[in-house]
């Protein structure tokens, strides 16, 4: 589970030995947390197969990331092309998402089923929407209606929905404390994800 190190990876100076300390130190949580919650989606869409995506920053030369993290998708060799869930970290906090990014195909039509007030009506209250999977900020559910709206009519608009833990409640709380809110955050989005995938 990750720790004040995990955060403080973040200060890190340059690219090589940035991404050299993301490796070492968060990548290996991706890979143990991002299993659990694959076992997770496996279990409740049998007839599914989902596949865990680790980001490697490929693309970047010269600036080093803001933060990084984990997808999982039915797709074996991506996941921006549909909705999908990530697993991700920032400086400030962690997060847990089900995500539409990067101009998927259905966009349109995932914002007609999230246009949906019974789908709304099922999300937890301390749940908070991302509209920009590049930045790092996050907004309450009362931006809910003006993001789907966006969503359908802007094509690089993005939707991210899902809960945040910041930074301080991984130094005074319990990893499996943290991890059972994961789980939960992903099986409260599921019934999303669903109507989602039926577009």
């Amino acid at each position: 589970m990750f720790t004040k190190k995990s955060f403080e990876v973040f200060e890190v100076a340059g690219l090589t030995p940035r991404m050299a300390a993301i490796r070492s130190i968060i990548q290996p949580d991706f890979a143990q947390l991002g299993n659990k919650l694959l076992t997770e989606l496996s279990v409740n869409f049998p007839t599914e197969n989902f596949y865990l995506h680790i980001a490697k920053h490929l693309r970047r030369t010269t600036n080093p990331p803001e933060n990084t993290w984990c997808a999982l998708s039915t797709k074996p060799r991506g996941y921006k092309m549909e909705a999908h869930f990530q697993l991700g970290i920032w400086q400030d906090y962690v997060f847990l998402y089900l995500s539409i990014i990067d101009q998927p195909k259905n966009q349109q039509r995932y914002a007609e089923r999230l246009a949906d007030p019974s789908l709304r009506d099922i999300v937890p209250k301390d749940f908070v929407l991302s509209k920009d999977h590049t930045k790092a900020e996050f907004f309450p559910l009362t931006d809910w209606s003006a993001a789907v709206e966006r969503l359908g009519k802007v094509k690089k608009a993005e939707f991210e929905l899902g809960r945040v833990w910041p930074a301080e409640r991984f130094e005074d709380q319990s990893s499996e404390v943290i991890f059972s809110e994961m789980m939960a955050t992903l099986n409260q989005l599921m019934p999303i994800y669903q109507q989602l995938m039926e577009v």
